[in-house]
């Protein structure tokens, strides 16, 4: 589904990404972890064409993600709340999401109770502007978009960072409950090495850039990985 090829992105004469070839598959749960600096944000940035690669390309189902748009109607996204629209309510931004989707009422009305438990009351019906929530907030309204359109890829970037204890659990086990309901294909970076182990049957090691390791089906990716981060 998804394949990158010789992907290079230097600044002046620092390398800050440098993958061969990676490959993530429809239907995989595919998680990236790594130090602060290691790329994670600049690859996902580079495979949604936000950033433009120094060398190589990425495409999503054989078609180059550059000059071409038709992969932007499957694959959802949150990596930052650059995404969000910071002048509009919470309630105000996914009826314009649900717009570009063609969301009648009822699949609106569906929306808000799939992510009711996660909103906890605090997200909508509240006559705050984005730009007022807080940082965990923040970061339920972006996930919570990111599903809108029913997607065939979500890509989210630190998705636990900034969550209470509760809201985290709940992110996971909504990750988790629509997967196994609808087959998708995930992309997601964590620090959270317990969480995206619990969520991802596969996950990637990168380092200044590079891919260290890359473990797939493993019951003992956890402790792989804290052995790989403590040495």
């Amino acid at each position: 589904m998804i394949a990158i090829q010789s992907l290079k992105k230097a600044y002046k004469d620092v390398t800050v990404l440098d993958i061969a070839e990676l490959s993530i598959g429809q239907n995989e749960s595919f998680g990236l972890v790594g130090n602060n600096g290691a790329g994670k944000t600049t690859l996902f940035r580079t495979i949604l064409d936000l950033i433009r690669p120094t060398a190589g390309k990425v495409e999503i189902n054989g078609k180059n993600v550059q000059g071409n748009d038709e992969w932007k109607s499957y694959l959802g996204s949150f990596l930052d709340e650059g995404f969000l629209i910071p002048y509009l309510t919470p309630d105000e931004y996914f009826r314009f999401v649900g717009k570009l989707h063609n969301y009648s009422d009822a699949d609106m009305k569906s929306f808000y109770q799939k992510f009711e438990e996660l909103f906890n009351g605090e997200i909508t019906g509240k006559d705050k502007y984005i730009s007022d929530l807080s940082k965990g907030n923040l970061k339920k309204v972006g996930i919570a978009a990111a599903f809108m359109g029913n997607p065939q890829i979500i890509m989210l970037d630190e998705p636990f960072e900034n969550l209470d204890p509760t809201s985290q659990i709940r992110v996971k086990n909504l990750l988790l409950e629509e997967r196994k309901q609808r087959g998708m294909t995930y992309l997601i970076s964590s620090h959270d090495l317990n969480h995206v182990t619990e969520i991802c049957e596969r996950i990637v090691i990168l380092e200044k850039g590079k891919v260290i390791n890359d473990l797939r089906g493993n019951q003992n990716m956890l402790a792989e990985l804290e052995a790989y981060f403590k040495a």
